[in-house]
């Protein structure tokens, strides 16, 4: 990781300790927790609507949360999918509180979360600008569909995650890029 991602993640941990925010990964949380992101998810036109059942099933892979007293004000989860013997965790759900927004917070969920997997094979689907610029800075290579392998455009097609390339792109991680071709 260059300085200047390094100084920004510093900055926006910074920030947490001074705002009473504490950072948490967990494995579990409250049903009503899970039905208030799954419903903010059908709300928000930038998230992928995430039922309660699939953030449940999520919630095994980890899943960090920005909280402040007793308040979720940000997280972001691992989904795992299955690509032939291959496991690949896709960043999904990201969301920071609007009144947090604009300190790196969501960025700082992102690096955690691609840190917590970066020995195995990490993607990220979106289509917002800001997550691509987020994407790029954290070290993550953006990727077409063309440079995938046959059997991961299929199995994302199968899935459901076979998006668009004008509206969506497809970023991985360095360990992914390295053996994107090659995942059979």
């Amino acid at each position: 990781m260059d300085k200047d991602i390094t100084n920004i993640i510093s900055k926006a941990a910074t920030y947490c300790k001074a705002q009473g925010i504490a950072l948490h990964l967990v494995y579990d949380l409250p049903e009503e927790v899970l039905e208030t992101i799954s419903e903010r998810s059908k709300a928000q036109s930038l998230m992928y609507f995430t039922s309660k059942e699939m953030l449940q099933d999520r919630l095994q892979n980890g899943c960090y949360i920005l909280k402040k007293d007793e308040e979720i004000v940000g997280h972001i989860f691992a989904h795992k999918h299955m690509v032939k013997d291959h496991s690949v965790y896709e960043r999904a759900s990201l969301w920071v509180k609007k009144d947090y927004r604009n300190f790196h917070l969501g960025l700082l969920l992102m690096h955690k979360l691609t840190e917590l997997y970066k020995d195995d094979f990490v993607i990220s689907i979106a289509r917002a600008t800001i997550v691509h610029h987020n994407n790029e800075l954290l070290g993550m290579k953006f990727v077409t569909l063309s440079q995938m392998s046959k059997v991961l455009v299929d199995t994302l097609e199968e899935i459901g995650k076979l998006r668009d390339e004008e509206h969506y792109k497809y970023y991985v991680n360095p360990y992914f890029e390295s053996h994107i071709r090659e995942l059979k």
